[in-house]
């Protein structure tokens, strides 16, 4: 069945993930950071997030990948906090200040049918690893309801293998960040030790659920990976090692999202070597270097330093 989360929910595989996953936020180890919160209760660890859910916004978002949005848009939800801290992120607002509001789980699944009713090719969470387990206990309410969209798992990357393991016939769709080659740097700049090392078990194990991409006759991504790589300045991210690891341990028909909009916001004018957008020759060298391994499906970004995404907020609780 399509999307493969119909088959789980209906042989009771998805219900038995739920379990599990709520099991492991007793103790919190849903993403690397392991903090031992037991969020169940409220408590909170590096994600600030207790039991409930934060949204930001959700809306048509157009501004994906182009089989993502398509031509009605990706039903795209925005979470807030996240298992990561970039000292540049764009979207510091809510992945680290923490704006927007929580909700309950019956109301993220209306969410999800209401983007559904827009038209809308997929729903798409993004920054959702440290809310998975309330993500899909929405999905067990939103499927009787009449979900019928796969899900894009829309991650900054830094992801534990066994806990994408347990998205196996849930998740269709896989939109990873490879962000850093360097633990040093993951650490320094993300809050993210060891990133390269999660990163890429998490990566291979996406790549063994669902493979390459496969598009409709229409283009629209029906199931695989599309693996986005930001090229930072002075090459902070190390293009060359990831760029060879895509080619040389998953597949060089990976399509891949090199991506040019990096701009120094939040903290990064703190750090000199961030503190400027990326040249025309630091884009084309990533080019080159991607095209070196071999790599030539995904998307070339031709403009630098891309428009921030805005987006719309949820209404805040009545005080």
């Amino acid at each position: 069945m399509y999307p493969a989360y119909l088959e789980s929910y209906n042989n009771g595989a998805l219900s038995r993930v739920v379990e599990k996953t709520f099991k492991m936020l007793e103790s919190c180890c849903i993403c690397p950071q392991k903090c031992k919160a037991n969020r169940l209760i409220g408590q909170k660890g590096f994600c600030n997030t207790g039991l409930k859910p934060k949204v930001y916004s959700f809306m048509a978002h157009y501004g994906e990948e182009p089989p993502i949005s398509g031509e009605n848009g990706s039903g795209t939800i925005f979470f807030s906090f996240c298992n990561m801290a970039c000292v540049y992120c764009q979207n510091y607002e809510f992945s680290q200040l923490g704006q927007g509001r929580e909700i309950d789980f019956e109301e993220l699944a209306q969410i999800m049918l209401e983007l559904q009713s827009l038209g809308c090719h997929n729903i798409n969470l993004v920054t959702p690893t440290h809310v998975m387990p309330q993500i899909l206990k929405a999905l067990i309410i939103a499927i009787p309801e009449g979900l019928k969209i796969p899900l894009v798992h829309n991650t900054g990357g830094y992801e534990l293998a066994h806990t994408i393991k347990l998205l196996e016939g849930i998740v269709d769709i896989y939109l990873p960040d490879m962000r850093y080659a360097d633990s040093g740097v993951s650490a320094k700049y993300s809050s993210a030790p060891d990133y390269p090392k999660y990163n890429r078990e998490a990566v291979k194990e996406m790549h063994r659920q669902v493979g390459t991409v496969k598009l409709d006759k229409h283009g629209i991504i029906q199931r695989g990976m599309i693996i986005r790589h930001l090229v930072l300045p002075n090459d902070i991210s190390g293009t060359e090692k990831i760029m060879g690891f895509i080619a040389n341990e998953l597949s060089k028909e990976t399509y891949i999202s090199l991506m040019s909009q990096y701009l120094p916001y939040y903290k990064a004018k703190q750090f000199k070597e961030l503190s400027r957008r990326i040249t025309c020759e630091e884009y084309e060298k990533a080019k080159e270097i991607m095209e070196k391994y071999g790599l030539s499906n995904g998307w070339i970004q031709e403009s630098y330093g891309l428009e921030r995404f805005a987006g719309v907020n949820i209404k805040p609780s009545p005080q």
